[in-house]
């Protein structure tokens, strides 16, 4: 029994000498404390990471000697030793190259960029404390390949390699590996409910297609944005920004934004956070009055149709009104000779009478994680709620008034596996469509066949009189106009409530929408027990859409519509030739409810060159596709200038609506009124070009289908001398190319079998339809970046990109046909800095030019003139009271501009924000 006790004796003497504290602080080479630093024992997965502070403490089951690693993204790593228990270390890690740092996108597993066998751009904890914009989101347009295009000051699209309009449906973001589009609108409205900017830990950005990994619709980029583990970033976070927009329309105006972050590691196993944010400003005014229909004319043109003016879209030809008139006995046979065979519009509202131009918004989101284990075994849910309000451009201009987007997640994850589902549920709130309210604001004071009675007989009267045409219209006008509601009336005011909160277009504008998505995703990393043969990686996806508009937005009158799509992927990687030699190959199947299934290959090879293995080349082949939105699919929405329907086969009989034919027109079908559904579109419609040049022919429109490109890159990054070198071209082929083609429906005939349908467009029997469709014809696009970087006079750091992008599209080859390239063929950014000018002080400037480019959308047609942008900023840092006060300017001293047709001038934005414990 003595000897036993002996026994335990020793070996407890034993386990109390094996345990070593391991204590110490890491800063950057300026002395600064650096949060969130890897600590690890060199050969295990022992370690930790440091506090906001920067300094770590764990307990290590070994006896020195032993060396530990210290490392963090975008500094090199550097190893201490360890000889002693208690031991103080004090490490200093030194600023990395943009080549070092790492990212997990490009293949689904850890790599250095410089290794990526695709282009990638990353977006770190540095880029955004040293961001120039007034937000880190902002701040990606900065990145090279990056186009930004600014529908309001809360909803910014970010989009690559062309082909985008606000309604981006070609490219996805993913927050904490949650889709973040809205399931009805399919896109994402930019961060507006995105992620806190204090909870960031990194952005990364894949421009081109995607597909083979991450599924439909990862076509032309794909934006990953992750947030910071609690177990990882422990503590409290604040920051509060407030300033100013300018705008020559809106004036000077305040805006604040402020955010908190609470983060607490209650042990090994439990940690939680929770986030919040509030930003509230005005809204850019888009106030341009120019003519869609011809631009050059102003407002006095009877059939004037203004860019920001909404409601002249109602227009019809004065002479058929002078026709009905002498049908009713109202007007003498022959009067009608004295009307003009020429449209008039109603007198529209300014986009400024139909909204308050308020943008806010609001984040919330909590999560708790769960580590059973002590070890990298984790189970996180995750729930996001936001709340606000901007301006979107889609067909039509939309007020998003108190829209509502909330996401769960349950994962189960470790270094080799995750398994994921989520579910994304939206509501519209009090959203409304602009264009309908100035419509419905004008019928609910007086219909469009009184006004256009009285605008008749008023210029009858007026011509009798011997006053000339102009003088003519202007007299009708007016008398038509008496009375008109005027905004900032009671009158107005209530007319606005009654439209704005009635969902039924034909009376009101109200946009109505409950959609939700269920997701669900997984993927294995086997490498830990392949390493000898090759990494491979499978995966799945499942995905659900539930479309709830209530009639509004899609055919959905009788119920929710519902399908779903699934996807399988595999990757396999393999390093030869001592490492030098990177082959990937990935395989992807999906397969959609609605539609046949689709395989999605990728193939790349890069190759590390150099002595110093500091040069690679790069070169792959891949696929990539989309399915059709759920509005290519499902919509039938009535935007004023189109009637917009979806081309899903079970769509085209759902929609069906009657119209009013004319006089003559009744005459012939024995019928004041005529009914068409949306098959008619695809199946008895005239092409818009043939009726233009004046040789109406029937239309050739084939629904919808999956659209498919193949794009081929290749690419080098490297270092030469002292200077980054980061180079890339592509060439994409497109195949089924999606996009909308609008024709004309006559309201009675057949096209093509007798002269009824000819009659009706004579008539303006008809109505234009916007139809989702594949272009028959070639589409293609190719372009190239460059990036520079480099340090000069010591600490300077000096950027600048260029980017080339185009399109190879024969337009006559389908005249009728728009890709919506809407991108600058050239563009070229810089930057300037220095975050340590002198101690705790840092600077840094971005400039930004863009070509003139020609913009296509639902909404309108219209040329972007080029603009140069100069945003600055200065920070200073308190390190003892872990504070950075930033002082901040966008577009400095430059005219406003815009990146899309229609929407409000950008203008100036000037920002002071002071940030706790978040340096």
């Amino acid at each position: 029994m003595r000897t036993f006790f002996s026994v335990i004796l020793i070996f407890l003497c034993l386990s109390v000498s094996a345990q070593t504290t391991v204590s110490g602080t890491v800063v950057d080479n300026n002395n600064l404390p650096l949060p969130g630093a890897n600590i690890t024992v060199a050969g295990t997965t022992q370690g930790t990471v440091t506090d906001f502070d920067g300094n770590f403490s764990f307990v290590v089951d070994l006896q020195p000697p032993f060396n530990i690693q210290v490392s963090m993204v975008g500094y090199e790593t550097q190893t201490a030793r360890v000889t002693s228990n208690n031991q103080q270390l004090n490490v200093t890690l030194v600023e990395g190259t943009a080549l070092d740092e790492i990212v997990v996108s490009a293949s689904r597993t850890p790599e250095r960029i410089f290794e990526s066998p695709v282009t990638i751009e990353r977006f770190g904890l540095r880029e955004i404390r040293n961001t120039t914009a007034a937000s880190f989101y902002g701040g990606l347009e900065n990145l090279k390949g990056v186009d930004v295009n600014t529908n309001s000051l809360t909803f910014q699209s970010v989009n690559t390699r062309g082909f985008a309009t606000f309604a981006n449906t070609r490219f996805v973001q993913l927050v904490d590996g949650m889709d973040n589009a809205a399931p009805a609108l399919n896109f994402v409205l930019g961060n507006l409910l995105g992620m806190t900017e204090l909870d960031v830990h990194s952005v990364e950005l894949l421009p081109g297609a995607s597909s083979a990994l991450y599924g439909a619709n990862a076509f032309n980029g794909i934006l990953f944005m992750t947030s910071k583990n609690p177990f990882d970033f422990p503590g409290i976070s604040a920051y509060y920004k407030q300033g100013l927009t300018s705008q020559d329309a809106a004036g000077t105006n305040p805006f604040y934004d402020f955010g908190v972050r609470v983060a607490h590691r209650f042990s090994d196993k439990f940690a939680a956070k929770a986030n919040f944010s509030y930003l509230k400003g005005t809204d850019w005014y888009a106030v341009s009055e120019e003519d869609v229909l011809n631009p050059g004319r102003d407002r006095s043109h009877p059939n004037y149709d203004g860019l920001n003016i909404y409601g002249d879209e109602v227009s019809t030809n004065i002479r058929g009104v002078g026709e009905a008139l002498v049908n009713a006995g109202m007007i003498p046979d022959g009067a009608q000779n004295l009307l003009p065979n020429a449209s008039v519009s109603r007198t529209g509202y300014a986009e400024t009478a139909l909204t308050d131009y308020d943008a806010e918004s609001i984040k919330m989101d909590a999560a708790l994680h769960y580590r059973p284990f002590a070890n990298d075994f984790e189970i996180t849910y995750l729930g996001k709620v936001g709340l606000g309000s901007t301006i979107y451009q889609g067909a039509n201009r939309y007020s998003i008034k108190n829209f509502f987007l909330q996401q769960h997640k349950l994962e189960v994850a470790n270094n080799n596996f995750f398994l994921r589902a989520y579910l994304t549920d939206e509501d519209a709130g009090d959203s409304y469509d602009m264009r309908f309210t100035a419509i419905n604001v004008n019928r609910d004071w007086k219909s469009d066949q009184v006004w256009f009675g009285q605008y008749a007989g008023a210029f009858i009267q007026s011509t009798l009189q011997g006053v000339s045409p102009e003088q003519a219209h202007a007299i009708a006008r007016q008398t038509a106009d008496t009375g008109r509601l005027e905004p900032g009336t009671a009158e107005f005011q209530e007319a606005f409530d009654r439209v704005t909160s009635n969902p039924d277009l034909a009376a009101g504008s109200q946009f109505r929408d409950a959609s939700q998505l269920r997701h669900a995703d997984a993927n294995y990393n086997f490498t830990h027990l392949t390493e000898d043969i090759a990494e491979i990686q499978v995966g799945g996806s499942f995905r659900e859409y539930r479309l709830n508009s209530f009639g509004t937005i899609f055919t959905d009158f009788d119920g929710p519509i519902t399908y779903a799509e699934y996807g399988i992927y595999t990757q396999i990687q393999k390093k030869l030739i001592d490492e030098r030699l990177k082959l990937t190959g990935s395989m992807r199947y999906d397969k959609s409810e609605l539609f046949e299934g689709n395989y999605s290959p990728r193939l790349s090879v890069a190759y590390t060159a150099g002595a110093s293995r500091n040069h690679n080349i790069r070169a792959s082949v891949q696929t990539g596709f989309r399915y059709p939105t759920t509005q290519d699919l499902f919509i039938g929405l009535d935007v004023g200038r189109a009637i917009l329907v979806g081309s899903a086969e079970a769509n085209l009989d759902r929609y069906v609506r009657t119209f009013p034919v004319s006089g003559v027109g009744a005459g012939v079908i024995g019928s004041e009124n005529a009914t068409i559904s949306g098959r008619d579109a695809y199946e008895n419609s005239f092409s818009l070009n043939s009726v233009q040049t004046g040789a109406p022919t029937a239309s050739d429109v084939d629904i919808v289908k999956p659209e498919q490109v193949t794009a081929y890159e290749v690419g080098y990054r490297g270092r030469v001398r002292n200077v980054i070198v980061d180079v890339n071209a592509y060439y994409n082929r497109y195949q089924d190319f999606i996009s909308n083609e609008t024709v004309l429906v006559p309201l009675y005939g057949q096209v093509g079998d007798n002269s009824l349908s000819l009659l009706a467009l004579q008539q303006g029997d008809f109505r234009a339809f916007q139809t989702y469709t594949n272009s028959p014809a070639d589409v293609k696009s190719f372009g190239a970046t460059i990036g520079l970087s480099t340090k000069i006079f010591g600490n300077y750091d000096l950027e600048g990109n260029y980017t080339y992008a185009e399109q190879d599209f024969d337009q006559s080859s389908a005249p009728d046909f728009r890709t919506a390239f809407n991108t600058p063929k050239h563009k070229v950014k810089m930057s300037f800095g220095n975050p340590s000018l002198y101690e705790n002080f840092g600077f840094n400037v971005n400039y930004r030019w863009s070509d003139s480019y020609f913009w296509q959308s639902t909404f309108a047609d219209g040329q972007v003139p080029s603009f140069s942008v100069v945003d600055a900023q200065v920070n200073y840092i308190f390190p003892e009271y872990k504070l950075m006060l930033k002082a901040g300017a966008t577009n400095i001293g430059g005219r406003d501009y815009f990146t899309a047709y229609g929407t409000g001038l950008i203008g100036q934005q000037y920002f002071l924000s002071l940030t706790f414990n978040n340096l």
